[in-house]
C-alpha cells in the first residue's frame, strides 16, 4: 500500500495504510500486529472507558482498535447469527451499542498513532454517499488512520427496520464501495449504476493517503471470501474457531486472488480467532495473516481499563521486538 509522505489539510502526517508489526517469537523474519476489538459495546460504549482504552492501547503497542455495528437488536432474531455453533449473537438485545464512526472518532481524540477500523459496517444499510463523506472525515481528522472494515449484514430484522431490501445486499455492498471510491478519488465525480446513481458532484474532504482509505471486507464464507479478493484491500475474518479455520480461509482468498490475477501479498488480512494462544503466532504469521484482533469486552470502570489493557499486552506483546519496520501493505 502507498501512503503519503506530506503534511494533509489538517496540518498532521498522514499514516502508513496500514501500520508496522512487532516480530513474531519463534520467527524473527515475521511482521505480526496485534489489535483489539473492544470498543462501542456495554461498558465500551461509555466515553471514559473509550478514552482510557484507546490511550492505554496506543500506548503499550496495539496496532488497531476496531468497532462493530449493529444500529438493531431484537429479542428474538428471525436471522441466525453466523460466527459461533449456537447461532446466537453474544451480545444482550438491551446492551449500549455506539455507532461505530462516532466512537472512534472519540478514539481518534484520544490518541495519535494507532489505526482505527469498523469491524464492520454494514455497509448496504447506508447511503454510500454519505459514507464516502463520513469516512473521509475521520480519515482527515485521525491524520490518516482510518481503515474502513464493512460487511453485508445477516440480521434480517435490521434490514426490515431500516427499510432496506434484504435481497441482493451482496451485489448492492460491491457496488457502494466502487462508488465510495469514486467519490473519494475525483473531484467532480459521476457514477450510474444499479443502486447508486449521481452525476458531477462533489463530496469533500478527501481522505489523506493519496485520496484512499483502506477498504476492508468481513466475512467467513466463501462468497465473502471471494468479495475480500476481489474488491478488497484486506480481509478481516471475525471468531474463527482455530488455526485450520483461518487456513481454510486463506488458502480460499489466495485462490480466488489467483483467479483473478490480483497480487494476494498485496492484501492486508486480520483475523480474530477463538481458543487462540500466543504459541501459535508464528504458525498464524505463515499462513499470511498480519494481524490477530483480539475481542473482548473492558471493564466498567475507566480506572481499571489501564492495568486490563497493560495485562493484554504483557500475554501478547511484551518480549516481542519494536514495531520499527514497515508493515504489509461478514457476511458480517
Amino acid at each position: 500500500m502507498t501512503s503519503a509522505t506530506t503534511v494533509n489539510a489538517a496540518g498532521i502526517q498522514p499514516q502508513p495504510a496500514f501500520p508496522a508489526g512487532i516480530l513474531v517469537p519463534g520467527a524473527p523474519s515475521r511482521l505480526m500486529r496485534i489489535g483489539l476489538h473492544a470498543l462501542g459495546i456495554g461498558a465500551g460504549a461509555r466515553r471514559p472507558v473509550v478514552d482510557a482504552l484507546a490511550r492505554a492501547a496506543e500506548e503499550h503497542g496495539f496496532s488497531t482498535l476496531w468497532a462493530g455495528e449493529h444500529v438493531v437488536m431484537v429479542d428474538s432474531p428471525l436471522s441466525r447469527y453466523p460466527y459461533n455453533d449456537q447461532g446466537e449473537i453474544p451480545v444482550p438485545a438491551d446492551a449500549d451499542w455506539l455507532d461505530p464512526l462516532i466512537c472512534l472518532s472519540f478514539a481518534a481524540a484520544a490518541t495519535h498513532t494507532i489505526t482505527l477500523a469498523t469491524g464492520v459496517l454494514l455497509l448496504p444499510e447506508h447511503n454510500p454517499v454519505l459514507i464516502a463523506k463520513q469516512a473521509a472525515s475521520l480519515d482527515v481528522m485521525s491524520g490518516g488512520r482510518f481503515t474502513l472494515g464493512v460487511g453485508i449484514g445477516w440480521s434480517r430484522d435490521e434490514f426490515v427496520a431500516l427499510g432496506v431490501p434484504y435481497s441482493r445486499r451482496a451485489n448492492r455492498t460491491v457496488e457502494y464501495v466502487r462508488a465510495i471510491k469514486q467519490l473519494w478519488s475525483e473531484d467532480v465525480a459521476t457514477f450510474h449504476g444499479q443502486f447508486v446513481d449521481f452525476d458531477a458532484i462533489r463530496v469533500y474532504p478527501k481522505p489523506v493517503r493519496d485520496r484512499r482509505v483502506p477498504v476492508v471486507f468481513g466475512g467467513n464464507s466463501d462468497p465473502a471470501l471471494a468479495r475480500a479478493a476481489a474488491h478488497g484491500d484486506g480481509w478481516y475474518g471475525f471468531n474463527l474457531s482455530g488455526i485450520g479455520d483461518v487456513r481454510r480461509c486463506v488458502a480460499a482468498i489466495r485462490e480466488h486472488c489467483a483467479r483473478l490475477d490480483r497480487d494476494f501479498d498485496r492484501l492486508d488480512l486480520s483475523v480474530s480467532v477463538v481458543d487462540f494462544g500466543t504459541d501459535e503466532l508464528d504458525e498464524l504469521a505463515d499462513v499470511g495473516v498480519n494481524e490477530l484482533v483480539l475481542v473482548d469486552a473492558p471493564p466498567p470502570r475507566a480506572g481499571d481499563v489501564g492495568e486490563w489493557v497493560r495485562e493484554l499486552a504483557q500475554r501478547w506483546l511484551v518480549g516481542t521486538a519494536s514495531q520499527s519496520e514497515p508493515g504489509c501493505g461478514g457476511e458480517a
